[in-house]
């Protein structure tokens, strides 16, 4: 059965959101305040953000917290998820699979276009997924599987797989869904969409602040929630916290809870969603830049030397819970009794390092950023020393993205959203092409349990949770804990946050 999903019921909960909030705001109205306890939208937004856009070129786009908000103010996705992580119309008004869910059709908006005047056509929209699938992007294989994107008439499209994607859908709202205007002369430093604003690069200061206007032949007014939008990038935590202190920002992400009472103390609004899990990725399973990490058990040994419970109520307040895999609860691979898996045991995991041919111990070379506190780095450096596992730190900057994704270091402590389908984790982090598999490990029993979850069922929920068990036992990660996405907002403004995503979605903060 066809597909049929207008934008009605999209324009219509956007409405009631803004209709039924009220308040005033941190700088005396600029995000739309009438001044008397009511909202008439409109004004100005100022955002935070802890990263610069990579790029603004659809093609090699990532959808990091560096770049959600910057590609959803100037771009569409063909498709859209909402705050609770529904599939919704984007600029596909309709879709439907076939019986065989390797050809999913999606019927294009009409009368779309670009603000260069640029009209949307099947064909740009083939071109772009074509372009992004061929492309450089680190989330490219969310594409892998699509043959050939067939332009059926002038406002439909078929997109042709070699085989299931169960989270396809999914993916179109990401990055793998940009379009961008196909007469774009220079999309790496400007971006032309089809999106609710356009930047106004002679106000920007590029990878300090972003200034964008809002279109006024945008499609969808419903979520074009502001005038203009002010996006700052923070290079630290510190400025993070100065900017929160100034009242500068009415909305940005925390970097831990350890923020919270000088956000409070300066009249933010705190709000908390289970986010993602946080911990350590141990790429390097094959030795190529630390040969010690090529053994299981010196990775299994690093999940014994952690003590979870302490790290989670001494970095995050509590704020979380100790976990040891990286599956989210809600999906089909999530097992409990795998929790129980590598309880805190430094003299195991000494036990493990020497039965491994490391007596003395391991070095592992990770990463600093400016963006932990080092009082949190030294932590659990100096717990994993207990165990004669010894952090050597590598300081780098803002920038340091790239070489986590090049496959620099052979491990390092990181965060990943815990997706809503266990599909999405393996593709994530897990697949030879996924973007933090950045060694890209080709593992033939993952894979093999991988093509049994390509398709609906319970064997594919049983492969799911056999995937988890097997990634638990081999100690591909040591998870610390799960923790809740924090954000702030001021006096003024308040977000709805998006399921298992550290970012929401730009028309998801609105006035209060």
């Amino acid at each position: 059965m066809r597909r049929r999903i207008t934008a009605t019921a999209v324009a219509a909960a956007a409405a009631l959101a803004l209709t039924a909030c009220s308040g005033g705001t941190a700088d005396g109205g600029s995000n739309g305040s009438t001044g008397d306890g009511s909202s008439d939208g409109g004004g100005r937004l100022r955002l935070g953000a802890v990263a610069d856009v990579s790029t603004w070129d659809p093609a090699e786009a990532g959808w990091g917290p560096g770049e959600v908000l910057q590609y959803q103010a100037v771009y569409d996705t063909l498709l859209r998820t909402s705050a609770d992580g529904t599939v919704e119309p984007g600029l596909a008004e309709s879709w439907e699979y076939d019986d065989s869910r390797t050809t999913l059709t999606l019927d294009l908006r009409g009368g779309v276009t670009f603000s260069d005047g640029e009209e949307l056509t099947a064909e740009v929209a083939a071109g772009a997924l074509l372009a992004y699938r061929d492309g450089a992007a680190a989330n490219a294989n969310q594409l892998a599987d699509v043959e050939t994107v067939d332009v059926l008439d002038d406002d439909t499209i078929a997109i042709v797989l070699s085989q299931p994607e169960p989270a396809l859908e999914t993916y179109l709202s990401y990055s793998a869904g940009l379009v961008g205007s196909p007469a774009m002369t220079d999309p790496e430093t400007t971006p032309v969409g089809s999106g609710p604003y356009v930047l106004d690069l002679d106000a920007s200061i590029p990878g300090s602040r972003y200034e964008f206007t809002a279109r006024e032949d945008y499609w969808d007014p419903s979520t074009q929630v502001y005038d203009t939008i002010t996006l700052n990038i923070y290079a630290d935590a510190t400025a993070t916290q100065n900017a929160i202190r100034d009242s500068q920002i009415d909305y940005v992400n925390l970097n831990s809870a350890s923020q919270i009472p000088d956000a409070e103390g300066a009249g933010y609004t705190v709000h908390h969603a289970p986010l993602n899990w946080k911990g350590f990725i141990l790429s390097d399973r094959e030795g190529t830049v630390n040969e010690a990490l090529a053994e299981v058990k010196v990775r299994q040994a690093i999940n014994y030397a952690l003590d979870r419970e302490a790290l989670l109520e001494a970095i995050e307040s509590g704020h979380g819970e100790p976990t040891t895999q990286i599956f989210g609860i809600e999906t089909e691979a999530y097992d409990e009794a795998l929790e129980d898996r590598y309880p805190y045991d430094p003299e195991r995991a000494k036990e493990l390092l020497a039965e491994a041919g490391y007596p003395d111990g391991v070095e592992i070379v990770q990463p600093k950023t400016s963006f932990t506190p080092a009082s949190d780095y030294e932590l659990v450096s100096g717990m994993l020393a207990e165990s004669n596992i010894t952090l050597v730190a590598d300081e780098v900057g803002s920038t340091f993205i790239g070489d986590l994704l090049g496959g620099k270091w052979g491990a390092f402590q990181f965060g990943l959203n815990q997706e809503p389908l266990a599909w999405q984790t393996y593709q994530q982090a897990v697949a030879p092409g996924a973007a933090w598999n950045v060694q890209h490990v080709v593992d033939p029993t993952i894979e093999e349990l991988a093509e049994r979850m390509r398709h609906d069922g319970d064997d594919a929920d049983a492969a799911a949770k056999e995937m988890n068990e097997y990634l638990v036992e081999q100690a591909w990660f040591a998870p610390i804990y799960r923790v809740d996405g924090i954000v702030v907002t001021a006096p003024g403004t308040t977000v709805t946050q998006k399921t298992g995503q550290a970012i929401p979605n730009l028309w998801d903060i609105v006035p209060e």
